[in-house]
């Protein structure tokens, strides 16, 4: 038998996949003293991207609210995530702003990273590791998995053997973003990682996105994983992962042993579930099993982000032949694995030959980019007559002569006009000024979410619910409300 560790991912990935990364601040507070005394190993919480959208969606600080949420949750690390080359952008970040973005987040609180190269960039992976560990930071050397013929096992137990030989990498993260993996590739994947592992733990994370990732987890465990992520039952499961409710449940019935005082989660779990509802959120997901995800294996937030592209096309009836069309250019472009920047390169391609009527006869700057080798060696070789179009394109001269620039921090300081206040560089990188300007205008994070704050809201809930007369009033001393049904 074996003693599991989990990571909490509500605020990260939960709320990421469901919540489109608009979680505030005032919508989790409520309850993260709570989380903080569940047991958990590591809490997830911050990326780039949830910083942009904060900033363009919510109008909302992230600095400010990433150190009220640090500051209510003393007990446990949290975990921040990092894609080795590349922050908000599908497109390239100079390593001098990757570890400033690094740095800073240390400063912030944060004591856990994962980070990941899509293609494996080693190098550049232990560059920012290195920077974590020197914050007293654990680190999580992440392997993004996908299905292809050439993400063999033999594959990924190489990338596990360099990982592990890193001295600032503490465990080795497994991350099916497309929730494929079932107990035949995981009884012969997870020993061949184990094998090279040199001991360091494993984790596992597994977007449920057929609906098999709760059972994945429990094979995982049979050969050795030892640490998974989880989100309470509102937050988990369909894009999402599984949640922590079953998985606490199903380790204990087989035998094992965990940390979690799962007496503290229905209060989360009550509590996510009532701001998610009062916001438009999606709460409380569930997935059917569907072969088509094998062939796209489209992560779950890109899905709706296909969705929404067809939409502004008036175009929705074409979502079966763009995801065909994803299997197709995913194949042509050599397997990349289907997560950040490339699940977007390659779903947005498929929406442009399709929309367009006409393939690769418009190419975005990044997948030039990608052909030109700037984001590392491709898995498989690009199909020959794929890539004479990508580089016959007029735009390919141009941005192979001019490979991304690697400014240092002092000259990204005078361009961005920051001078030593690098959480503003930071921010003036990610988004354009005009949103910040917008944002500051909004004022602090609010510490609640006002929806669901007001005793005296929820008291016209209540008496809409048992209501048997069309007029009903409330008095207080703030306010004097009458409503018609």
């Amino acid at each position: 038998m074996a003693h599991i560790k989990f990571l909490d991912e509500t605020m990260r990935d939960g709320q990421q996949s469901l919540w489109g990364m608009k979680m505030q601040a005032g919508m989790a507070l409520p309850v993260t003293p709570i989380i903080d005394q569940t047991g958990y190993e590591t809490i997830s919480l911050a990326g780039s991207s949830i910083h942009e959208v904060l900033i363009r969606k919510c109008q909302e600080d992230p600095w400010a609210s990433l150190d009220m949420l640090v500051e209510s949750m003393p007990e446990t690390p949290i975990r921040a995530g990092c894609r080795s080359n590349g922050s908000v952008t599908f497109g390239f970040t100079p390593d001098a702003l990757m570890d400033l973005w690094v740095e800073r987040l240390c400063v912030h609180g944060v004591r856990s990273f994962w980070l990941y190269d899509v293609l494996f960039n080693i190098e550049k992976m232990h560059r920012l590791a290195r920077i974590a560990k020197g914050h007293g930071c654990k680190v999580a050397g992440t392997m993004l998995f996908t299905l292809s013929p050439v993400h063999t096992d033999e594959y990924y137990a190489d990338k596990a053997d360099k990982l592990s030989a890193l001295p600032d990498v503490d465990s080795l993260l497994l991350y099916d973003t497309g929730g494929v993996l079932d107990r035949d590739r995981i009884s012969k994947l997870v020993p061949a990682i184990v094998a090279k592992s040199r001991g360091k733990p494993i984790e596992m994370h597994a977007n449920n996105m057929l609906g098999q990732s709760a059972k994945s987890y429990m094979d995982a465990i049979e050969f050795g994983v030892t640490v998974l992520h989880t989100a309470v039952r509102p937050m988990a499961n369909g894009p999402s992962i599984p949640s922590i409710e079953i998985m606490t449940r199903n380790v204990e019935m087989m035998g094992h042993t965990h940390n979690i005082d799962v007496s503290k989660l229905k209060p989360v779990a009550d509590h996510f579930e009532r701001v998610g509802k009062a916001a438009g959120f999606l709460v409380n997901q569930h997935f059917e099993y569907d072969v088509t995800a094998l062939r796209h294996q489209i992560p779950g937030g890109m899905m709706g982000t296909l969705r929404t592209q067809l939409k502004e096309q008036a175009m929705e009836e074409k979502l079966p032949e763009v995801l065909a069309e994803v299997a197709k250019v995913r194949r042509e472009l050599g397997y990349p694995g289907m997560a950040t920047p490339f699940a977007q390169l390659v779903g947005t391609l498929a929406v442009l030959n399709i929309v367009t009527g006409k393939r690769y006869s418009v190419i975005p700057d990044e997948v030039i980019q990608y052909a030109a080798g700037f984001y590392g060696d491709p898995v498989a070789p690009i199909d020959e007559n794929v890539m004479d179009q990508i580089m016959s394109m007029p735009r390919a001269k141009e941005l192979v002569a001019n490979p991304p620039e690697q400014p240092d921090v002092a000259e990204l300081r005078r361009r961005h006009g920051t001078g030593e206040d690098d959480d503003e560089l930071i921010l003036r990188a990610l988004v354009p000024a005009s949103d910040i300007e917008q944002m500051r205008k909004s004022g602090p994070p609010a510490r609640d979410y006002p929806m669901l704050s007001s005793p005296e809201l929820e008291q016209v809930s209540r008496l809409m619910k048992i209501a048997k007369t069309p007029l009903v009033q409330l008095r207080s001393e703030q306010f004097d409300l009458t409503m018609r049904l």
